[in-house]
């Protein structure tokens, strides 16, 4: 999956469950746009969905880092990247 990909569907989350229209990719969420906790969770959650895959404990910790749309998409960059370098088990 590529960059653009990764971005075209967070940009479509934004819209969809923030009415976040055209946002500036270093522009500060909490600043710019009021994100708060909740607001994270909800995109987390979007994130999953996305990623048709459950986040870990350990990814969502480092979600809290997250303070612009660029954070956002190379947070996801590094999910999916880490996904497709998983086994698709069945071998074993």
């Amino acid at each position: 999956m590529t960059r653009e990909e990764i971005s075209s569907e967070i940009l479509d989350i934004l819209r969809r469950e923030f009415e976040i229209e055209h946002p500036g990719l270093d522009d500060d969420l909490r600043e710019t746009y009021e994100f708060d906790s909740v607001d994270a969770i909800e995109l987390l959650i979007g994130i999953e969905r996305f990623l048709k895959s459950e986040l870990t404990h350990e990814e969502k910790k480092m979600a809290m880092e997250i303070r612009t749309i660029n954070d956002i998409l190379d947070y996801v960059e590094k999910l999916v990247r880490a996904r497709e370098g998983e086994p698709h088990g069945g071998d074993a």
